[in-house]
């Protein structure tokens, strides 16, 4: 049986001062532990103005050169310039050790999708990751994706590693379109999505070389990363807005019937918590229409969301008419009680709460039906 192909990717913008020792790992390790195996090395060109074509080209390996900039773009394009079984990529600056490649390699082809490089263990070296990644930003990521998207016999132990081996045939199943740092969050988030196969192989993680300006921005990447991890999943949105306006509302209503109701020493479902309960149910009803905005460009969705967003025109029109007139009549009652007292200060009771409550979810629903719908056209 033919050994599997493998192809190396680097991306690199200005790395002379470092390409020069990652190639030299890497010629190593293809002509030591890989050499029973094809393998090309490709460095993915991202607008050098230094030394490092020159540099790439002096120890043999092929450059590509992508016109897009960023990151993931420089990845994916070094990825489609190769028919290689399986890829591996790691970041040209020697903060991940290229040596260690084959461990990940070794890995994949006992039939793994992906291989994730994992640096939170004992080998990671010290000041080689910021504190804020290493105690908050890569955590809470790790576990937003794993809420999200695992199972518990498949769960994510570092999310923003960037030192990966995966079967290039799965990737292009993917379909992965982010160009930067969030390129890291979307192959996870879409891998999982499909039900690949993945496994985690610990590594090392080095400082960056001195004299060298980092090109990630903590925020900023960070932010595209969460980002990335939220739009993949629609369901989140409708479960989380459904249910925080489900409680709201069934609270204002109850509220509204039976309140205020005495627990010890506390008063619950007054006019106070009912003007909580619908700033909540507000809440709940924005985290659902962010929901239904990402569903108009998605697949497998929630029954409800597929229903609305698919609605008929005529059907889309008669329910905002309803819901609005129904909406508008509440808020008009509310208007004649007020008209009542001389349009001066309204009568501040449960009653008053209720039907704003109703006038503003109903306003608030139509509007982001309608909006969905616009976005479907766009």
């Amino acid at each position: 049986m033919k050994n599997p192909s493998l192809s190396i990717i680097v991306p690199c913008l200005n790395e002379e001062k470092t390409l020069p020792i990652v190639l030299e790992k890497i010629l190593s390790i293809k002509q030591n532990d890989l050499k029973d195996f094809s393998v090309r090395i490709i460095v993915s060109d991202n607008g050098s103005t230094d030394n490092s074509i020159e540099i790439a080209k002096s120890f043999g390996a092929e450059v590509v050169h992508c016109e897009t900039r960023g990151y993931g773009a420089a990845l994916d394009f070094g990825i489609k310039s190769t028919d290689s079984d399986y890829i591996i990529f790691a970041d040209a600056d020697d903060t991940y050790d290229f040596l260690e490649a084959p461990k990940l390699f070794f890995e994949a082809i006992k039939g793994y999708d992906l291989v994730i490089g994992n640096r939170l263990n004992k080998n990671l070296k010290k000041q080689s990751m910021p504190f804020l990644h290493r105690y908050l930003g890569t955590p809470v990521l790790n576990a937003i994706i794993n809420f999200l998207y695992t199972k518990s016999d498949n769960k994510i132990k570092d999310c923003n590693s960037g030192f990966r081996c995966f079967n290039r045939k799965a990737y292009l199943n993917w379909d992965i379109v982010g160009t930067g740092m969030e390129f890291a969050s979307e192959m996870l988030v879409k891998a999982l999505s499909r039900n690949a196969k993945i496994s985690h192989i610990d590594i090392t993680l080095y400082p960056d070389k001195e004299g060298r300006v980092p090109h990630l921005k903590t925020w900023r990447d960070g932010m595209r990363h969460l980002l990335q991890i939220l739009v993949e999943s629609p369901k989140f949105f409708y479960q989380a807005g459904t249910l925080l306006f489900l409680l709201s509302f069934i609270g204002i209503i109850l509220g509204w019937l039976v309140g205020p109701v005495k627990i010890g020493i506390f008063n619950i479902l007054g006019i106070h918590s009912m003007l909580v309960l619908l700033f909540l149910g507000v809440i709940g009803l924005t985290i659902f229409s962010i929901g239904l905005g990402l569903s108009t460009k998605k697949k497998n969705l929630p029954k409800v969301y597929n229903y609305l967003i698919n609605l008929s025109e005529d059907k889309l029109f008669w329910f905002s008419v309803f819901t609005l007139i129904i909406s508008l009549g509440f808020i008009l009652i509310l208007f004649i009680l007020w008209a009542r007292n001389g349009f001066s200060n309204i009568d501040f009771s449960k009653d008053t709460i209720f039907f704003v409550s109703i006038g503003t979810f109903g306003i608030q629903l139509v509007s982001s039906i309608i909006f969905s719908h616009l976005i479907k056209r766009v």
